[in-house]
């Protein structure tokens, strides 16, 4: 085999073996995620009283998921959906960036010959048969993606030897001649180092090549370092980007993710050389600028990367975590609010252009979503019983006008929100999540139906306003408001359910009940109708108008118990309740 085919073999294998690391992070993340499930976010979401307890909880839930990405885009996704405070989030996403610093770690307790294929075939087997006796799922694959991680991280280690680059002359051409430039150098790499995180979006993994070029003797120390700086700025696009389409405060979160780190690469510049020589001092390495000592051991350098890596961020924690307030004015001075225009009622709130990095996450915008979809059919309401007392025709005419646009815009969203779902139900979903999707469609479906509902009433006394030259009687309108007032009632137990019923046991005897009273009165008006239209009461088509009020009101009751048997919450928590 000829030098130019090892050559090529070496960079496949390169490529390989970052991509296997890549894939296994990812792998890990999302077994762990699925085991977790709410529990999870719950953790984000409850352990964030303060800026301390923040910062623990981002700093654990990173270690143990192995992606600050994954994180911070989690965080962000909470602050879109109201879960988390602006300051709340920030002191989460400190505590990421010293969680993300465990990966170096491994490779520097791996040792200088980092080998980890023992391990990591006893984990495969154990992870597949976990897998295919169907045990534990998703043990098994948070498993299998460590393993994945450790094999590409040995992989990388090995390749990085066998290629010997200290003895390839362009590579060494290449920093012989940019590494003596002073703070140009480090600028340099700190860009090269943002911009190669911003194209395979995981610090991690250059992270891990920065090691391997340190330790084998082909990068100096502190060009490997200010590589490192640029990778935590490159880690910053990807919330960055999922934030794009999401709320102000969402993007706000992802915001601050890129001021914490701009202003750590700031500082560390100003005394980047004293920095640098006093991590060396403490691993007894003598620190050269721009050199590479060739009588350090592989471990020493790693062991100064992952020091650095983890004092600049817990460095950067101590001085920041005291200044959250100042840091969340700022963000919300650099991200504008937008304007009523752009946030429209019409347009979903928290689902933006894609799904979130796994498709878990992804589901708790769609709940938040479908909240925002019962606010809404709460509000039509509102209007319709307005309706039935406007007298001036512009007026009316207005306010029929916006029941028209609602009952619209609940068409549209429940094409977006199932739509979105079922891009969601193409990812990697644990059984319990793909069952919250179908409960999610079918809620989605039974809403759209409340809106339509909604605009019959309407359209029923539009008709009645053109068509009839006289008015409902004194009874009838007791009649319709004691019915609306039930359906009213009713439709905010329902809000309730659906909007707690994950977070407590929910009683349902009371929607039932008020269900059956909207049956019982229905049934007792329509008879009295008959009645009251045989005494010559009012005329028959009035009375026709009237009940088609009252029968809507009964559909629309029975609308809102489907939302609830829907949402699955019956089968789930029927058996109790507990306050609060």
């Amino acid at each position: 085999m000829n030098e130019s085919q090892i050559d090529v073999i070496h960079i496949l294998t390169l490529i390989g073996s970052v991509a296997l690391l890549m894939y296994g992070m990812k792998v890990m993340s999302e077994g762990l995620q699925k085991m977790a499930g709410s529990k999870l976010r719950n953790v984000l979401a409850t352990m964030t009283t303060n800026r301390f307890t923040g910062m623990l909880t981002g700093a654990f839930i990173t270690t143990a998921i192995q992606s600050s990405t994954a994180t911070t885009v989690m965080t962000v996704s909470f602050v879109s959906a109201g879960l988390l405070t602006l300051s709340q989030a920030i002191s989460v996403i400190m505590g990421a960036n010293i969680g993300t610093t465990a990966t170096a770690w491994i490779m520097v307790l791996g040792g200088s010959n980092f080998n980890m294929l023992g391990v990591v075939y006893a984990a495969i087997i154990f992870a597949i048969v976990l897998i295919y006796t169907k045990r534990n799922i998703n043990l098994g694959e948070f498993i299998i993606g460590l393993a994945f991680m450790l094999l590409g991280l040995t992989t990388l280690k090995s390749n990085a030897v066998d290629m010997n680059l200290s003895a390839n002359p362009v590579i060494m051409g290449f920093f012989e001649s940019t590494c003596h430039w002073g703070y140009g150098s480090y600028l340099l790499f700190l860009l090269i180092g943002g911009l190669m995180t911003c194209a395979v979006q995981s610090s991690a993994a250059i992270m891990a090549i920065t090691m391997t070029l340190c330790s084998t003797g082909v990068m100096p120390i502190d060009m490997g370092i200010a590589l490192v700086m640029g990778e935590n700025i490159g880690t910053t696009i990807t919330s960055n980007v999922v934030a794009m389409s999401a709320t102000t405060q969402a993007r706000r979160a992802a915001m601050a993710h890129l001021v914490f780190n701009l202003f750590g690469v700031i500082w560390v510049l100003c005394v980047f050389q004293w920095f640098v020589s006093t991590i060396c001092e403490v691993w007894g390495v003598p620190f050269m600028p721009g050199e590479v000592s060739g009588e350090v051991s592989s471990t020493a350098l790693n062991a100064i990367l992952a020091t650095f890596h983890t004092a600049f961020n817990v460095c950067n924690v101590i001085i920041l975590i005291w200044f959250i307030k100042p840091m969340e004015k700022l963000v919300c001075f650099l991200i504008k609010p937008k304007t009523s225009s752009e946030e429209e009622e019409g347009r979903l709130k928290f689902i933006g252009g894609g799904i979130l990095s796994t498709a878990e996450l992804s589901i708790l915008e769609a709940k938040k979503e479908i909240n925002v979809f019962v606010e809404r059919c709460v509000k039509m309401y509102s209007f319709v019983e307005q309706l039935l007392h406007t007298e001036k025709g512009d007026e009316f005419n207005k306010l029929f006008s916006r029941i028209e646009k609602y009952e619209n815009i609940t068409d549209k969203m429940e094409v977006e929100i199932a739509d979105y779902l079922a891009k969601v139900s193409e990812g990697r979903l644990s059984v319990e999540s793909k069952m919250e999707i179908q409960h999610m469609l079918r809620v989605c479906d039974e809403l759209e139906s409340v809106g339509d509902s909604c605009y019959n009433i309407a359209r029923t006394i539009s008709r009645k306003r053109q068509h009839s030259t006289n008015d409902f009687t004194e009874k009838q309108y007791e009649h319709i408001h004691n019915m609306m007032s039930l359906v009213e009632e009713a439709l905010s137990q329902m809000a309730v359910v659906i909007e707690y019923g994950e977070h407590r046991f929910v009683d349902l005897n009371k929607n039932y009940n008020t269900e059956h009273e909207i049956n019982n009165y229905r049934t007792q008006l329509k008879n009295q109708n008959i009645v009251d239209i045989s005494n010559q009461l009012y005329d028959y088509q009035l009375g026709v108008f009237y009940m088609d009020i009252i029968s809507e009101c009964e559909k629309l009751g029975d609308y809102l118990i489907n939302v609830i048997e829907a949402s699955g919450i019956k089968e789930k928590k029927a058996n109790g309740f507990k306050v609060g």
